[in-house]
């Protein structure tokens, strides 16, 4: 039902903004997104280090392992405690997402320290200052995984394409898989309504890492993620084959949602998905 390219694509990013959720409604809806017929489509839950604590009477009567991911904004300090607290609750820890709050050389020689004994998926947030192509290029060296923020509350923390793009191709190039995280609130490159912010497309996204793959310019994947017909981005991704689909995921691995139903009627509508991947599971 879930094609593969889309398979584990969106992280349930539901408590953090703009949804906001509370932690007690997020954590029943995401148990209704497991058992939905499109949850192929859902990756792990994702909480910030500050909330854990408040996960154990939430998940005590869960028959599974909760798939989680823990954000550590404030930096590698965070880890050891996200570590003792996976280890004491009903969760598999698939991923660390953690903040560099400062030089390249001092944060991943901390990060290293603190994750001696983890072979948990580590994204390290790639800053968007003059330490990205140095981060990027010692994360080469590194089993750790990139992260870049692609939206957010202020219009600021939007990256046009050019950035984006750059970093893309960067990142391709180092062979660092990345994930991201805010602004793709739909399938395709828009303008929201409310806020008039300029959002990339998920599956615009999709369709520029595989472009990065095959060489091309920054120009040529900038285009990927500002197209917005539709019907062409959906057509170029049902026309992949599996290899190149494969070797997109790769590299492009999720990206964090408030929302788990919204990039789903997105993909039903372009044809993606079919229409059954909704009769359980809308309320959710």
């Amino acid at each position: 039902m879930i094609p593969e390219i889309l398979k584990g694509l969106c992280d349930n990013a539901a408590i953090f903004p703009p949804g906001l959720m509370p932690l007690d409604e997020a954590i029943p809806a995401h148990s209704d997104h497991e058992r939905a017929p499109y949850s192929a489509l859902v990756g792990p839950f994702i909480i910030g280090a500050d909330a854990m604590p408040r996960l154990g009477s939430l998940i005590a009567s869960r028959d599974t392992a909760l798939p989680l991911a823990a954000t550590a904004p404030k930096g590698p300090g965070q880890i050891p405690a996200i570590l003792r607290k996976a280890t004491a609750l009903p969760v598999a820890l698939k991923a660390i997402e953690v903040v560099a709050p400062g030089p390249v050389d001092e944060f991943l020689i901390d990060l290293s320290t603190v994750l001696a004994d983890s072979n948990v998926d580590v994204f390290v947030e790639i800053p968007r200052d003059e330490r990205r192509e140095p981060m990027l290029e010692a994360l080469r060296a590194t089993p750790y995984r990139a992260k870049f923020r692609t939206g957010g509350v202020k219009p600021e923390m939007h990256p046009d394409s050019q950035e984006f793009a750059e970093a893309i191709i960067a990142t391709v190039r180092a062979g660092v898989a990345f994930k991201a995280t805010a602004g793709l609130h739909h399938a395709i490159r828009n303008t929201a309504h409310d806020t008039g912010f300029e959002q990339h497309g998920f599956l615009n996204v999709l369709l520029a890492v595989d472009t990065a793959l095959r060489g091309g310019s920054v120009r040529q994947v900038a285009a990927d993620l500002e197209q917005r017909d539709g019907s062409v981005v959906a057509t170029r991704i049902a026309n992949l084959d599996a290899h190149r689909a494969a070797a997109v995921r790769a590299t492009f691995v999720s990206f964090g949602t408030c929302s788990i139903i919204e990039p789903l009627e997105d993909l039903i509508a372009l044809g993606l998905v079919p229409a059954s991947a909704l009769t359980q599971g809308t309320s959710a």
